[in-house]
């Protein structure tokens, strides 16, 4: 009785432990709910350089990332911004006879400097390296186009001053260029009238019409009318109608904003 009593005692004591070793479902359970060890990615921490900047009334020290643009992509962007916002090419201003006298006298070495000069001022833009942004290399592209149409608006008048007939080749403005391949009444006609206007926009209105009289009666008038309708006519006319860049608040802010921040020491309008 005794045996069989410890037997039994012995039986369930095994089939206890039995029941508490895991089994490979558990251990395979066990392994797949812990979460593996992931390493973390370390941000790019800004690399601080100077870049230091004049404008009309400031100069200034921008902090830039030098992780996200070169050196020489800002001190190009400034280039295109700041320093080739003015006039593009130079040319002789005609204004009187002696001025016109001496464009015609000189009228191929003039040509011969608008050739070198836009050659030089074109390869300049083309090798700018700029920011590589949408808006920067609009600017860029933009800039050139109107390096084109101011080339071929000035080459055009320099000879025209020579050769009137060259301006029926362009279709703008046609008033001028037509009156001055007219008769005589309708270039004096479209004369007075451009002095009219120009007499409204002046401080001095009877000034402008006093040297328009005087100048009629003259034994020059014809060249008198000439250099007023090419040089305040249609040149005037043609520049207006030159794509040029913006250049406003927007191109400003879009340049300060490539840098961290900007110290500015300013002089005093």
């Amino acid at each position: 009785m005794r045996i069989a009593i410890t037997t039994l005692l012995l039986l369930s004591f095994l089939s206890c432990k039995k029941e508490n070793l895991p089994t490979p479902s558990t251990l395979n359970d066990t392994v797949q709910v812990s979460s593996p060890k992931t390493d973390t990615v370390t941000a790019i921490q800004p690399k601080q350089e100077v870049f230091n900047f004049g404008t009309e009334l400031c100069d200034n020290k921008g902090y830039f990332d030098s992780n996200k643009y070169s050196r020489k992509e800002l001190e190009d962007t400034y280039k295109l911004w700041f320093e080739l916002s003015g006039s593009l090419l130079d040319t002789p201003f005609v204004h009187n006879l002696k001025d016109l006298n001496d464009i015609r006298n000189n009228k191929e070495q003039v040509l011969a400097k608008l050739d070198k000069d836009f050659a030089e001022r074109k390869a300049q833009i083309m090798n700018l390296k700029v920011i590589n942004t949408p808006y920067w290399q609009n600017v860029k592209n933009k800039s050139l186009e109107e390096l084109v149409q101011t080339y071929e608006m000035e080459k055009i008048q320099i000879i025209a001053y020579s050769d009137p007939s060259i301006l029926l080749k362009n279709n703008s403005c046609s008033n001028f260029s037509k009156a001055l391949n007219s008769t005589d009444e309708q270039r004096f006609a479209e004369w007075k009238k451009l002095r009219e206007e120009m007499s409204k926009r002046n401080s001095d209105p009877q000034r402008i019409m006093n040297q328009f009289n005087e100048q009629l009666n003259s034994s020059d008038k014809r060249d008198y009318a000439l250099i007023d309708l090419i040089t305040f006519g249609w040149g005037n006319c043609a520049n207006d109608k030159v794509q040029r860049v913006t250049r406003d608040e927007k191109m400003n802010n879009e340049f300060n904003a490539l840098f961290i921040k900007i110290d500015s020491e300013c002089d005093e309008p």
